[in-house]
């Protein structure tokens, strides 16, 4: 005989088998996994779309934020495929790869990045060695800049860091134990921690003004911004060519940048086949100090820069007026923006030298002190002086 309370327990089982047979089987767990993919995946499709349109100079990039280099699409570089519902990831051989590809997928260029908070510097001593000269100049930089990261990097340590950073590329390390001056080294060496870290390289023996935080100007956002630059050099007059390599010249005492800027790729390419090309050839052994402005220096820096400005694997030449060079820059007193670089004016990082239309070290655009030895020599003695030291 079915009593009340028989009935009551056998409704309570099918409510209860009932609630398990039709509950959905996606755990709260794997549906906040979903949200955060959904997010994600929105996100990674916004980010696509560059951030570089209203140049003052040039047309808009139209390189993708990934920075990836010619002829070398996401496949080549390494991607993922969806097959049966799950990614498998794409491997490349770097052996049959070119240089500045390899360098393109160790060090993927993301413009909408932050600028990262570092300061490197190098020199033959630490600070905490009694030896080190410059600790007026050095403390600048981290009193200018809390919270970053600074690092003064001596020689020994400088080799054991690229070893770690290029240990994917051989070829780098190989031309950087092959170059034949201290000074080509130090050169090499900014131009490769800034492409594998990003933030800002300076020499030792210079004075932060004012900190990085104002070096870019407030109408300028910088998720559009992956490379700033000062003016070294701007001689308006009959015989610049007996002073320096180049009509505008700008200068890599100073640079800031994120981590894989094409401009960085390219020089450290540039640098690399150039060296290992000597050193096939036996040229190394009889290299000049005079030449180190055209090697490593900021003559061959300027040509790179000048460049990628007319790359059109990077920019939109079809409107263009022509070529982008010196005339652009030549007399500048406020920053100009090139897609993703912001170039500054000679008064930035060069104030204070008397000629060329630089202004004094009070000047609200000039941002660092670079001491000569209280003369403003030729490019060659400069850097013959370096070499000496």
């Amino acid at each position: 005989m079915l009593t009340f309370k028989r009935a009551l327990v056998a409704a309570a089982f099918f409510l209860v088998v009932f609630f398990l047979t039709t509950r959905s089987h996606t755990t709260p767990g794997t549906a906040l996994l979903q949200d955060q993919k959904d997010t994600a995946a929105a996100a990674s499709s916004t980010g696509a779309v560059a951030s570089q349109n209203g140049q003052s100079i040039a047309s808009s990039s139209q390189g993708s934020s990934s920075g990836v280099g010619a002829g070398a699409d996401a496949h080549e570089l390494g991607g993922s495929d969806n097959v049966g519902g799950q990614k498998t990831l794409h491997v490349p051989d770097l052996s049959k790869m070119t240089l500045y590809d390899k360098l393109a997928y160790q060090y993927p260029y993301d413009v909408n990045k932050k600028f990262p908070a570092y300061i490197w510097q190098t020199w033959k001593y630490t600070p905490a060695n009694g030896e080190f000269q410059f600790r007026e100049q050095e403390a600048t930089w981290t009193e200018q800049h809390p919270g970053f990261i600074h690092e003064v990097i001596t020689d020994a340590v400088a080799l054991k860091l690229l070893r770690l950073l290029y240990a994917a590329v051989p070829e780098i390390l190989e031309a950087y134990d092959a170059l034949p001056l201290p000074v080509l080294k130090a050169d090499f060496f900014r131009y490769l921690i800034l492409l594998a870290r990003g933030g800002i390289y300076s020499d030792i023996d210079t004075y932060a003004i004012r900190s990085a935080l104002e070096w870019i100007p407030e109408s300028v956002p910088r998720e559009a911004i992956g490379l700033v630059i000062g003016i070294e050099a701007d001689p308006d007059r009959p015989d610049w060519h007996d002073w320096y390599s180049r009509r505008i010249q700008f200068c890599q005492w100073t640079i800031q940048s994120k981590p894989g800027h094409p401009i960085l790729r390219q020089i450290v390419t540039h640098i690399t086949q150039e060296t290992l090309r000597m050193k096939r050839a036996g040229e190394l052994a009889a290299f000049l100090g005079n030449n180190v402005v055209e090697f490593t220096g900021p003559a061959v820096w300027t040509d790179i820069v000048f460049g990628y400005f007319n790359d059109d694997r990077f920019f939109d030449m079809s409107d263009s007026n022509g070529l982008i060079d010196w005339r652009n820059f030549t007399g500048m007193d406020a920053p100009k923006r090139v897609g993703d670089v912001i170039v500054l004016p000679i008064t930035s990082f060069s104030p204070g030298v008397e000629q060329m239309g630089a202004k004094d070290y009070d000047d609200p655009m000039a941002f660092v002190k670079h001491d000569f030895e209280g003369t403003w020599k030729p490019e060659s003695e400069r850097h013959i002086g370096e070499q000496q030291e």
